[in-house]
């Protein structure tokens, strides 16, 4: 008898009858087969310049995809982008937000942008997350938050590169600056979604900084950096509305008398204190009436084009001082006496100060 019959079909079991099975299909989808996966394409330098002055969006993130790049081979190619788009930039408005956490920025640059995209005007909004170096992790919540913001094909949302130090991505941030602006971006958002630093980096690239404050949540001048409030060309007060607007008007008083005790800005303007309502969208119009009547001053009494130029000058040290520290620690001879010079240090047997010459010297 064949092994591969049953024994019941047998003659000696005549009342008996069992069917063969049915061929089993394969665990895997046959048409899977059938499907390619696309590949991302490599772009030449050229290709990514005129995708990015077309204002091609895909185009335009993979490059900024290079520019966030660690690798060495990306970077020369972002560089190169960087310098063939830079005769095209510079045309926009670079507006600087910052505020306390809990402060309502998402909702706030979520009604802010679709007010500009009604007037016609194209959006980028970036950020800039030092925090991110110690989580590893990257402000998508925030694209989130920005609801109807991140439906509108005249804005770009790019969250923060999600590791580096406050000088890395802070630069980063700045050379994508360049690059939405070759691709026909107008207006520029730069959040600081960290704490400290970060308002000095934003404040270092933007033509205005806007502090985005609450109002009713006790002393609101307690816990507000004095740097900060001297940094803000305009202080507004989120979640006016309903119960709240007398505490608003209250914070409104309260941050126009700090203002008045600092010196007057290089810029010659008075920084000014607006209230309104992000979630109910009261005030908005009012607050970029205000950003227009700044930029028209700051125009016409050349400070404009002074800041900019300071902030190139800025830039250019800032980079020095990053390619030094990076050439410094990558040196060979350092990675290999950093460890024994570091145990001295810790073992008091040198100085920090010694040894710090010691592996600078080595390196020189």
């Amino acid at each position: 008898m064949d092994n591969n019959e049953h024994p019941e079909n047998d003659p000696l079991y005549a009342g008996l009858k069992v069917q063969k099975g049915l061929a089993q299909p394969p665990n895997v989808n046959p048409y899977l087969k059938t499907r390619k996966r696309e590949s991302k394409k490599n772009f030449t330098v050229s290709e990514y310049v005129e995708g990015i002055l077309a204002g091609n969006i895909t185009i335009l993130s993979q490059a900024v995809t290079l520019v966030e790049s660690a690798k060495p081979e990306h970077q020369q190619i972002a560089q190169e982008i960087i310098e063939k788009c830079l005769p095209f930039s510079g045309k926009s408005v670079r507006i600087g937000i910052t505020g306390v956490p809990g402060a309502g920025k998402s909702t706030s640059i979520d009604v802010f942008g679709l007010h500009l995209i009604k007037q016609g005007k194209k959006l980028a909004v970036l950020a800039i997350d030092p925090s991110s170096e110690r989580s590893k992790g990257s402000i998508l919540g925030d694209k989130t938050r920005m609801e109807q913001l991140s439906r509108e094909k005249n804005a770009f949302i790019r969250p923060s590169p999600s590791a580096g130090s406050l000088g890395g991505v802070a630069r980063k941030t700045r050379e994508t600056i360049i690059l939405c602006e070759a691709a026909g971006f107008d207006s520029i958002f730069v959040e600081t979604v960290g704490v400290g630093q970060s308002e000095t980096a934003v404040h270092s690239m933007v033509d205005f900084f806007l502090l985005i404050q609450l109002a009713g949540t006790g002393d609101e001048l307690q816990g507000i950096k004095r740097g900060i409030m001297e940094m803000a060309d305009a202080v507004i007060i989120n979640k006016a509305d309903g119960d709240n607007i007398d505490r608003a008007n209250l914070a409104k008083a309260q941050f126009t008398n700090a203002l008045h005790l600092f010196p007057l800005a290089e810029s010659g303007w008075s920084p000014k204190v607006l209230t309104y309502s992000g979630y109910y969208g009261i005030g908005i119009k009012e607050i970029w009436d205000m950003v227009d009547e700044y930029i028209d001053f700051v125009k016409k009494n050349g400070y404009f084009s002074h800041r900019r130029n300071q902030q190139s000058k800025y830039w250019m040290f800032e980079s020095i001082n990053e390619a030094l520290k990076n050439n410094f620690y990558q040196d060979p001879k350092i990675i290999k006496a950093l460890p024994a010079i570091e145990k001295q240090v810790l073992d008091a047997e040198i100085s920090s100060f010694t040894a710090a010459k010691r592996l600078l010297d080595l390196h020189g």
